[in-house]
């Protein structure tokens, strides 16, 4: 009886010291577009009410070549519905947008879209990203209200990340 109740005592003392000592696990998380301010961004802020992307805007991922804000994760498909009160970002025809990255993978391709339509791609050929990473992009002809949508492709998996942008291009 005795040596079950010192077992016990040390068992507790020694825990929280583990749980300082020890590294943590690698989290499960990757990035999304913080300015000017994505779907998941601002559902993150509280912009837009949102569901369980408010506490994960960085776990927007899925198969490589879709075109949806969502990554075709189903508990993320209020991303992809344009009837939401998304806040229109003013934007200027040469705009800046900024990644937020809390897993930095290696990329092979960044690339943006209005409508079916590539405006601006750059290939990283493989190499690792900062933590956060800007693009300097050109919108080109394109003017007024539109959705963009943003693809972060990985290099070493058949995944990429997707982020939207409803922009007023001014």
């Amino acid at each position: 009886m005795k040596r079950k109740f010192i077992a016990a005592v040390v068992g507790a003392l020694v825990a929280p010291l583990l749980t300082v000592v020890l590294p943590a696990g690698t989290a499960s998380a990757h990035g999304w577009i913080v300015s000017p301010s994505s779907r998941q961004d601002q559902c993150k802020r509280g912009v837009v009410a949102c569901g369980d992307i408010k506490y994960e805007p960085q776990s927007v991922e899925g198969p490589k070549g879709l075109r949806n804000c969502h990554g075709n994760v189903g508990r993320f498909a209020e991303l992809s519905n344009d009837g939401k009160a998304w806040q229109v970002q003013n934007v200027s025809p040469v705009q800046t947008f900024t990644w937020n990255l809390t897993v930095r993978h290696r990329t092979s391709t960044w690339e943006y879209f209005i409508g079916g339509t590539r405006v601006w791609s750059q290939n990283d050929n493989g190499a690792q990203p900062a933590a956060t990473v800007t693009h300097n992009v050109n919108l080109g002809s394109f003017r007024g209200r539109q959705k963009l949508l943003a693809i972060w492709n990985i290099s070493d998996t058949a995944n990429a990340f997707y982020a939207c942008v409803d922009v007023n291009i001014r």
